[in-house]
């Protein structure tokens, strides 16, 4: 930055997709194209309905407060955080704010930015419900009451974060721990995964620790994905570097602003509102409970291994490259069919080259998920096997691979059905080489031990005759002496 340092804070709010219902509602928790379909009395706030909590997503809550290393509360708390907006029917939120500990607090986060290691503290992580989404026309709205109660997740950091790229890859962190902890499918394209983004700067010769240094905190609300968090934050810190350079930084409010995509500007919208406006109060329809020790023993038990440290185990249990790992790990489903196949006994190198290459290609031209592939695990290592005892050549291996996945036959049937076997016989390539040789007698001639790249030529011929059938190493190996032997002669 030169002249100076950023400071970036960040609340996620995550969507808990994997709970059958809502939060507080027997609602279908379920994203639908169709309007106001999973809706129930408590989500509309009709009167005499109370809400009931739902068990299930504070197991998940819980399940990410320890994956992220925080601290977990004795009993669990819900509380109204009361303010009017059209999709927020009740006039307040359910949330956890102001008393004892919410479903977590004091973590930290491991992740990776550009080949580097960072560290992100967590400030605390809440359950709350969602509100109802907006749609805005030319002369009219429309409000969708799907997405209201919807179990939602707010995870707030502390002011870590430096630039625009740490912070978008703290966000795809994230977004692999839901997914791995199977919480949610954290997709921002369902209006799953939203960021609110805190941006102050401060120049670059002063301690950063001391709060006196960093500038107006300015807060830029509902970011809808991760690219606008980037162009956010950069446009953030432009701006408020002009604002300085203009002497104008010091005597600026501390206010919230949103992020207007076309324009790639942030636009203001209030000055920042504090937690007292907000008139908290512990929800009393939901008596406070407490969390035995033993359930949170079992939902620790539980937790999977996560992206980060699977990424770890590849690199140095299997040798693989720190590229090869990042690939593997980026989709739990991708890492599970990974693991599962180098436990049938394949070679992990060989399994990451077939699965980074061949299989995430076409599940992506196929727009597929690994779950609906043909190729199971088990076919992979007959595919590998197959290729591995020279059965086939590993350009038929690709062949054979494109003719599973067409006929949805095994790798041995498409083989034993296609004809497709190498021959190994020598004597049968031996038969062939003499075919070869009678046939290109200047080739012959020319050849030069010393300078043997007009095998290649040969070997093509042979492999021309087969049907690419002859085992390569079998028939350079053999082509070779008779040439020799000619050569000498």
């Amino acid at each position: 930055m030169g002249k100076y340092k950023a400071k970036i804070g960040l609340e996620m709010h995550c969507e808990i997709s994997e709970t059958k219902t809502k939060v507080f509602s027997s609602a279908k928790n379920e994203y639908s194209d169709e309007a106001n379909s999973n809706i129930r009395p408590v989500d509309m706030a009709f009167p005499g309905v109370l809400p009931v909590v739902n068990k299930e997503a504070v197991r998940m809550a819980l399940m990410a407060s320890m994956a992220l290393n925080c601290k977990q509360p004795e009993y669990m708390y819900f509380e109204r955080k009361n303010y009017y907006y059209p999709d927020l029917p009740k006039g307040y939120q359910l949330t956890q704010e102001t008393k004892p500990i919410p479903v977590g607090i004091y973590g930290e986060v491991t992740f990776e930015c550009e080949g580097e290691e960072k560290k992100v503290r967590i400030n605390n992580l809440h359950l709350e419900e969602d509100a109802a989404s907006l749609d805005h026309y030319d002369d009219f709205s429309t409000i969708d009451y799907n997405r209201a109660g919807v179990p939602l997740l707010e995870l707030v950091t502390e002011p870590d974060i430096s630039s625009a790229a740490e912070a978008v890859a703290f966000l795809e962190h994230m977004r692999s721990v839901y997914q791995y902890l199977g919480i949610s499918e954290a997709d921002s394209k369902k209006g799953q995964v939203r960021c609110d983004v805190n941006v102050s700067i401060m120049d670059a010769n002063l301690d950063e620790n001391d709060p006196q240094n960093w500038g107006t905190k300015i807060e830029v609300k509902n970011v809808n994905s991760f690219g606008g968090v980037r162009d956010a934050i950069n446009y953030e810190i432009k701006r408020q570097t002009k604002l300085k350079e203009n002497n104008e930084y010091a005597n600026m409010e501390q206010q919230t602003r949103r992020w207007d995509e076309e324009s790639g500007t942030t636009i203001y919208m209030r000055s920042k509102v504090d937690a007292i406006d907000y008139k908290y109060f512990v929800e009393p329809n939901i008596p406070k409970f407490k969390l035995s020790k033993k359930w949170l023993d079992e939902i620790k038990s539980s937790l999977p291994r996560l992206a980060y440290k699977r990424k770890k185990d590849y690199i140095e249990k299997y040798n693989l490259s720190d590229y090869d790992a990042s690939i593997l790990v980026k989709q739990k489903d991708i890492s599970d069919y990974f693991e599962k196949t180098v436990s049938l006994g394949c070679d992990a190198k060989q399994v990451a080259n077939w699965t980074n290459g061949m299989i995430l290609s076409y599940l992506n031209s196929a727009e597929m998920s690994i779950n609906d592939f043909f190729l199971k695990p088990e076919m992979l290592k007959q595919l590998i096997d197959l290729i591995n005892s020279k059965t086939i050549s590993t350009k038929q291996g690709k062949e054979v691979f494109a003719k599973v996945l067409e006929k949805e036959k095994s790798p041995e049937e498409i083989v034993k059905s296609e004809g497709m076997m190498q021959i190994t016989d020598t004597s049968e390539i031996d038969t062939i080489i003499d075919e070869v040789i009678n046939e290109n007698p200047s080739q012959v001639a020319a050849y030069d031990p010393e300078r043997p790249k007009i095998l290649d030529y040969f070997i093509g011929q042979i492999m021309k005759k087969t049907r690419g059938k002859a085992n390569p190493s079998v028939a350079s190996k053999l082509m070779k002496e008779k040439l020799d032997k000619i050569k000498q002669a």
